[in-house]
């Protein structure tokens, strides 16, 4: 889920850019330094969109630059427990799908996309089934709930986010617009 949130952070401005302490500057160096790091608590950030206001600056011993406590708005992706996403999916393995969902990837495993068993197309990066001819691979949309979600801060691409699409109103696009086609064309319908 993306949310904006107002936070602080110190950073380093070098004594290159001494001369012109903006907020514009401020937000640039945050940005160089937040963006793509992963925290437990506001998730990941994506972007710093303002400055607010910007503390005194401090010098530290031995360290070039002056440190400036600033307050700044940012947008984040923190992916919740149950939430239902919308990805696309990036890459395909023996043992699943990995999903992008914002600026992470989760895993689809592969007992987690259907109930059919689908055996791994290396050369056309896919999962197939033999039951249904049911096809699933690189490029395709899907819909996925969060079931896993361990976020490593030191790490970001250590992060796991495990997803699963066995639910119903769950899977690949294709397969729920054909499900409710199905589901259309099985109603009674009208007399005409």
């Amino acid at each position: 889920m993306y949310k904006r949130a107002r936070l602080k952070d110190t950073v380093e401005v070098p004594p290159e850019h001494l001369g012109d302490v903006s907020p514009d500057l401020v937000k640039r160096l945050l940005q160089d330094k937040l963006e793509g790091r992963m925290d437990e608590d506001i998730g990941s950030v994506v972007t710093v969109t303002a400055v607010h206001d910007l503390g005194e600056g401090a010098v530290l011993p031995n360290r070039p630059g002056v440190y400036f406590e600033a307050e700044f708005d940012a947008v984040t992706f923190d992916p919740e427990m149950q939430e239902v996403v919308d990805g696309e999916i990036v890459e395909v393995v023996s043992f699943g799908a990995f999903v992008g969902i914002g600026p992470v990837d989760g895993l689809l495993h592969v007992s987690q996309i259907s109930d059919e068993y689908l055996a791994f197309d290396e050369e056309n990066q896919q999962l197939a089934s033999r039951e249904s001819n049911s096809v699933i691979g690189t490029g395709d949309a899907v819909r996925a709930r969060i079931v896993t979600k361990s976020i490593d801060e030191r790490n970001p691409r250590e992060s796991k986010i495990g997803l699963t699409a066995k639910q119903p109103g769950l899977g690949k696009h294709g397969w729920l617009r054909e499900d409710r086609e199905q589901e259309l064309s099985d109603a009674p319908g009208e007399a005409e």
